[in-house]
């Protein structure tokens, strides 16, 4: 049973729109990502969760319990925001203790508590320092303790990790992780950044304009995009505009060339078809029935441990992207290479070519 239930949620302003039909059910422990660009809603869902906006229609329920119109300090959540929120006056310490104090819980147990978490997030020095002594990594962590401190029901985090460069932000990544499966907390996490949300979660809910795209586990919605706009969101990829060669046999034609795409297809002999390729699935090697386009190399960019090929096919360029290691022989600018690629690894973007 769903320990979190989202229900038809609607959220307007005014005429507009941010938050469409809603339908989410969370399962206990588990760790949920809303994912997609600014302004599609996510945010906006979150914070519908924490009390801090009232839905238009539908409901929320925690523990089989309604929540929807409570205040935010009756729904035992907890909340991490992007800019921390750290009272500035107040010790490290005092912070995370903060949310105890005023639900009166003894000195004692507040002192016992705020240990274990400075513990947890690898702080357990800094307590007496103030938030202007820390760096943003450090200040993040007590913000994230801070919400934990009350054992709330859900943690909910508004984008924590934006702020911060690069290699906090993977640290840290890793971090929030850990300790949400330590703790087996039901956890709701808003970004945009894709890699973010692959690297975390059990699910995936893609966003788009205020409406759910797909929700899957992160394989899934990366290999098995459901539509359009969750398969060029979620991930790098090539497209190709063709044409139907042969629709019952899945051939395409594209400048001249022609591929299988796996499976038969339901439209008519010539009529324009869109398929997308992932970079990681080109490759300069063929394997047994693969399919192949040529074209000319216009760009290669060394990526660290991968090196990203740009290839003009026709009017189209294909991102090809190959592990870079020592012996790898890599084309030259204007040198016309054969792409290879199985027929599995084409995603169909019409859903009315596809086959049912």
């Amino acid at each position: 049973m769903a320990h979190l239930k989202l229900q038809n949620l609607r959220k307007l302003y005014g005429s507009a729109i941010a938050v469409h039909d809603f339908s989410l059910d969370i399962e206990k422990g588990s760790f949920v990502t809303f994912l997609g660009p600014s302004g599609c809603g996510k945010t906006t869902t979150l914070r519908m969760i924490a009390g801090f906006e009232l839905p238009s229609s539908g409901s929320i329920l925690l523990a089989d319990k309604d929540i929807t119109y409570n205040p935010p300090n009756q729904r035992h959540v907890g909340m991490v925001f992007q800019s921390y929120a750290l009272f500035p006056n107040m010790t490290v310490a005092d912070n995370i203790g903060f949310g105890l104090k005023l639900a009166k819980v003894s000195k004692a147990e507040i002192t016992q508590r705020v240990a274990e978490l400075l513990g947890m997030i690898h702080l357990p020095e800094l307590g007496g320092r103030y938030p202007h002594q820390l760096s943003g990594g450090q200040q993040q962590r007590v913000a994230l303790a801070r919400a934990l401190a009350i054992r709330p029901d859900v943690l909910l985090l508004d984008e924590p990790l934006s702020a911060l460069d690069a290699k906090i932000r993977l640290s840290l990544r890793m971090e929030i992780r850990q300790i949400q499966q330590q703790l087996g907390i039901t956890t709701v996490y808003v970004t945009h950044d894709q890699e973010e949300a692959m690297s975390l979660s059990d699910r995936i809910v893609v966003m788009n304009k205020g409406n759910i795209e797909q929700v899957g586990p992160p394989a899934e919605v990366y290999n098995q995009p459901k539509t359009a706009f969750a398969a060029s969101f979620v991930g790098t990829l090539n497209l190709l505009n063709g044409h139907i060669a042969d629709a019952s046999g899945g051939k395409v034609r594209y400048d001249g060339q022609i591929f299988d795409v796996g499976h038969p297809l339901t439209a008519e002999l010539n009529s324009p078809i869109t398929l997308a390729l992932r970079p990681e699935t080109l490759d300069l090697d063929p394997a047994e029935g693969d399919n192949h386009l040529t074209g000319i190399v216009e760009l290669v960019m060394f990526l660290g441990s991968i090196v990203r090929l740009t290839v003009l096919v026709g009017e189209q360029r294909l991102m090809m992207d190959t592990f870079n290691e020592r012996t790898l022989k890599v084309p030259k600018v204007g040198e016309t290479v054969t792409v290879y690629f199985p027929p599995e690894a084409c995603l169909v973007l019409n859903p009315e070519a596809e086959q049912h």
